[in-house]
């Protein structure tokens, strides 16, 4: 009944670059919204912040990717890089635990971009909600530069 008073919630960029869609990441699982829907940054930056205000529910042992629950109940994931996995945490640095409350803008992971990409990986970054049933609407922003902890890249509600 109150619909038009629910306000979009906004996902900001966890890092400096040009949001593409989620088709163009050259891995399937992320092309074909296997592990969730959003978009993807082609990423410019080397220090990987929270999206939004939220948990820090996980950070991967590798350091490759966190994710967070947001708004109660979205679990976002940041995945920085494709196979990056594979480095074993190589290239990659915490900069926060899980388990902790944090605000969008957080610094989370610092990269070593120069060796990853010496290692020939793309460091493009899929950003996804992984449970997209919670929610009614997601308005990924495409074709967009950013900046870290700053510009918006997805709307939801």
């Amino acid at each position: 009944m109150f619909e038009f008073l629910k306000k979009d919630l906004k996902v900001l960029a966890p890092v400096a670059g040009t949001t593409i869609d989620l088709s163009n990441v050259p891995d399937e699982v992320f092309a074909k919204k296997m592990a969730g829907d959003g978009l993807a940054i082609e990423s410019i930056g080397n220090v990987f912040v929270a999206p939004a205000d939220g948990d820090l529910s996980l950070v991967f042992k590798t350091n490759h990717a966190f994710a967070m629950e947001i708004a109660g109940e979205v679990e976002l994931l940041v995945h920085i890089g494709i196979d990056t996995v594979s480095l074993n945490g190589e290239g990659f640095e915490r900069l926060v635990e899980p388990g902790v409350k944090v605000k969008a803008g957080t610094p989370i992971i610092r990269i070593d971009r120069e060796f990853i990409e010496s290692k020939g990986f793309s460091l493009i970054t899929p950003i996804l909600i992984t449970n997209p049933d919670v929610i009614k609407e997601m308005n990924p922003i495409i074709n967009k530069k950013v900046d870290a902890g700053i510009d918006t890249v997805l709307t939801y509600r």
